[in-house]
């Protein structure tokens, strides 16, 4: 790989901020990076006390451009953070013209793609004085842990009810019309702890009753529209001593809710009965991760999304997401959140990059929304 021959502010600002680690909770020098940026295109803006209420260093960034025709307001979201690297990011540009990390974890294109395009189509706005109905931004923190900075943020502070989000791992043009319905399960097996060479019969495994639960548990693909994973498990206290503790984590998911329902207390049941067969007790916590939605090709927002699409060149496709994103919790404080894929490419992973050239056709999509929602085109 070799560095870039060709530079941008677009592009020169996401190799800047993708070079700044930003992991949920650590995102400040990646937030203030965004207000300066915000400054400098001479927009007024805010940080809400989301910092304090959720335990990292930065809150919610927002800011507003009031309207300056008739039309439809719209709202455009991005989030700061990012999984956590586990190697330095040393993003650069190859002669493909597409950006990776040449140290070998995240590039963190998840979300800082969409954070650069949003601000360099709205510098456009600005510095062009184009007509708009109003452009809202908003810069969400802790996204990656369960879209914590979106619930914390207070929505009646929108003046628009319909906004977007670029935050789908795909090729542009592709619309997301639903997102499943999260929960998130905690299991914690008791036993009873013995000298697992001297007495291991007066013992009882918590570790063997937990495998057991996990090995009956139904994991994977369920069916076309419901997963479930089991992410962590923790337990023990050294290898001579049978464990009287163990502890991992779970979470469900389905665009059926009832389907959600209905494995979440599948997996209680299965996880009772285990720590019966091996004599131990079991608690167990079920909590929602994310809410779901779901629309139709003919909803305003979403026709307003094809259109600005097909005026930027690109053909609309429309898909259902696995994942969650911010646009869960705004749909389900009865907003139209429309989430859009960016060209990002096998996010989360030391193989993450996007390509420049998509990152510059976001800017023309970008721009093609705000006037597709001037113009009344959805």
């Amino acid at each position: 790989m070799q560095q870039p021959t060709l530079t941008s502010p677009l592009l020169d600002l996401f190799l800047e901020l993708c070079a700044l680690p930003s992991p949920s909770k650590r995102e400040r020098a990646v937030a203030d990076r965004v207000g300066r940026c915000l400054s400098e295109i001479g927009l007024e803006w805010d940080e809400d006390d989301a910092a304090a209420a959720l335990g990292g260093d930065t809150g919610n960034l927002y800011a507003r451009l009031e309207p300056t025709a008739d039309g439809l307001p719209i709202f455009l979201c991005a989030h700061t953070d990012t999984v956590p690297p586990e190697a330095a990011i040393e993003p650069v540009v190859g002669e493909d013209g597409v950006v990776r990390n040449a140290a070998g974890t995240i590039l963190g294109s998840d979300n800082k793609a969409a954070v650069v395009v949003m601000l360099e189509a709205v510098r456009q706005i600005v510095r062009e004085g184009r007509p708009h109905a109003g452009i809202e931004l908003l810069f969400t923190c802790q996204e990656e842990i369960s879209l914590r900075g979106a619930e914390a943020f207070d929505h009646t502070r929108l003046h628009a009810t319909t906004g977007l989000v670029y935050d789908q791992g795909a090729p542009i043009g592709e619309i997301v019309l639903g997102s499943p319905h999260g929960r998130l399960l905690d299991f914690r097996f008791h036993g009873r702890a013995a000298h697992a060479g001297m007495a291991p019969e007066d013992g009882r495994s918590a570790i063997a009753a937990a495998s057991r639960a996990i090995a009956d548990f139904r994991l994977g693909r369920i069916d076309d529209e419901t997963s479930a994973n089991v992410g962590e498990i923790t337990g023990g206290t050294a290898r001579n001593v049978v464990p009287d503790h163990c502890s991992f984590t779970a979470e469900v998911r389905s665009h059926d809710e009832s389907k959600a329902v209905d494995l979440v207390r599948e997996m209680l049941e299965t996880a009772a009965y285990a720590a019966s067969l091996g004599d131990c007790e079991v608690e167990s916590e079920v909590r929602p991760s994310f809410p779901g939605y779901r629309f139709r090709e003919t909803d305003e927002p979403v026709v307003l999304a094809a259109t600005a699409l097909r005026a930027a060149g690109y053909e609309p496709s429309y898909a259902l997401s696995g994942g969650g994103a911010d646009a869960n919790v705004f749909n389900a404080r009865g907003l139209s959140c429309v989430n859009l894929a960016n060209g990002m490419t096998d996010i989360h992973t030391p193989d993450e990059r996007i390509a420049v050239a998509d990152l510059e056709g976001m800017v023309e999509v970008t721009l093609a929304l705000i006037d597709g929602a001037r113009d009344g085109a959805g």
